[in-house]
């Protein structure tokens, strides 16, 4: 079974640039702190189903957070996190059945319109009032959990919130970095009980693992704080790169 599911893997139809989109998704995350999924997802869905698609990218995104995950762990706003999975894991078995049952055509769409959205929002520099209520949790949860179901995006959400909150930006970092981590492992388990994971995608998601890897030290590498505006300009021209060049249109 390893050894047919790795030779469907290598001989998938734009496995070179699905390596390559890793590697610019592990780099504009290196030196922008964000960012990659929405690099890889508009390329992958030209390649895989929407549902290998989600797959591939929570199984390669599993193993960079690992070496944070302690140190986050004593930062973390242990409520917070109860509210926002909670919330998300009510909506994210809904998303995935209405993904499953979408147009291929429709999810690329999707994730490009929504990419290019969140790139807006990002460059007006738009951010949510201060000392947001606690229970909009349960709500920010649930559109995470929406968001990350029908598009492979469960970040912009959470981020959004918890850059209007009172919390220092390193405890905002360490919520941030457990609840995606989080949502990776459990959209994994949702896949696995609705039926929708399969072992090839998960044979993918494990050779991308070493691409998005390289691509974060590299990233982080070349990061120069002085230079940070250069760095967002020229993550947010990737990104909206790789939105508009994959939307079907251009078929």
């Amino acid at each position: 079974m390893l050894s047919a599911g790795l030779a469907e893997a290598v001989a998938l139809d734009g496995l070179v640039w699905l390596v390559l989109a890793a590697f610019l998704a592990g780099l504009i995350r290196g030196f922008s702190g964000f960012g990659s999924a929405m690099v890889f997802l508009p390329v992958a869905g030209q390649f895989v189903s929407p549902i290998w698609a989600l797959s591939i990218l929570a199984v390669m995104d599993l193993f960079g957070p690992l070496p944070l995950l302690r140190a986050a762990s004593k930062k973390v706003v242990a409520t917070d996190l109860i509210r926002l999975i909670a919330a998300m894991l009510l909506v994210l078995p809904l998303a995935l059945w209405v993904l499953s049952r979408s147009e291929p055509i429709l999810f690329r769409y999707l994730v490009s319109g929504l990419t290019l959205t969140l790139l807006a929002l990002l460059l007006t520099k738009l951010r949510l009032p201060n000392n947001l209520p606690k229970p909009l949790l349960y709500i920010v949860g649930a559109i995470s959990g929406a968001t990350g179901g029908l598009a492979g995006l469960p970040g912009p959400p959470v981020i959004f919130y918890f850059m209007a909150s009172p919390y220092a930006a390193d405890r905002v970092r360490a919520n941030t970095l457990i609840y995606l981590f989080s949502f990776d492992v459990l959209i994994l388990v949702v896949m696995v009980l609705g039926a929708y994971l399969q072992f090839v995608p998960i044979i993918i998601g494990l050779i991308l693992a070493a691409p998005i890897a390289l691509g974060n030290l590299a990233g982080a590498k070349i990061f120069n704080p002085e230079y940070e505006k250069i760095y967002r300009i020229i993550a947010f021209c990737l990104i909206a790169f790789s939105a508009i060049h994959s939307l079907p249109i251009w078929e």
